[in-house]
C-alpha cells in the first residue's frame, strides 16, 4: 500500500516530519529516497523534533550515522551518500533497526537505495520535486499499515 503527500515547501516537509516522529514506534524503519535537496534531511530533523529531540539535526555525510538519544525514542540517521553498495554492510545498519549492541529506537536511513540487504519490515518513503516546485512524498510500507500512522 503506497500513500502520497503533497509538501508545498520545506516547512510543510518538517511539520510532515514531526507528525511522523510523534507516532512512529521504537524499532520502526524509513528509507528514504530522492534526489539531493528533495528534502530527505529537512524530513529527518522533523522526525527529530517529533520524539522531541531538541538538538540539531544534521545529515551525516562524512560520519554515516548520527545517533539522538535524547527524545521520546533514541533516533538513529544513516546516511550512505557516499558508500558504494558493497561498502554499506561495513557499518551494520541491522545493529540499529534491530537494536543489537544499541537501544532499539528508530532508524532513518537516506540514500537507501544503496543498501544490498533490507530490514524486514520498513516504511520506504520516496522525496521528489513536482512540476510547479513542491515536493511530493509516497510512502510505501511494508509488513506495516499506514492507516495507524495517517489517520
Amino acid at each position: 500500500m503506497a500513500k502520497s503527500f503533497l509538501l508545498p515547501d520545506a516547512a510543510a516537509t518538517l511539520a510532515f516530519g514531526k507528525q511522523l516522529g510523534e507516532c512512529l514506534e521504537t524499532y520502526s524503519v524509513l528509507l528514504l529516497k530522492g534526489d539531493l535537496g528533495a528534502g530527505k534531511t529537512t524530513l529527518t530533523q522533523g522526525i527529530g523534533q517529533g520524539l522531541g529531540i531538541t538538538e540539531a539535526i544534521a545529515s551525516p555525510t562524512f560520519t554515516l550515522v548520527n545517533e539522538y538519544h535524547v527524545g521520546r525514542i533514541p533516533l538513529y540517521h544513516l546516511d550512505l551518500y557516499r558508500l558504494e553498495p558493497e561498502q554499506v554492510d561495513s557499518i551494520y545498519p541491522e545493529t540499529y533497526w534491530e537494536g543489537i549492541e544499541c537501544e532499539p529506537g528508530i532508524t532513518v536511513i537516506e540514500w537507501s537505495e544503496r543498501m544490498l540487504f533490507l530490514p524486514e519490515s520498513y516504511f520506504e518513503i520516496t522525496l521528489s520535486h513536482t512540476e510547479d516546485d513542491q515536493r511530493q512524498a509516497i510512502i510505501t510500507a511494508t509488513n506495516a499499515d499506514l492507516t495507524e500512522i495517517f489517520q
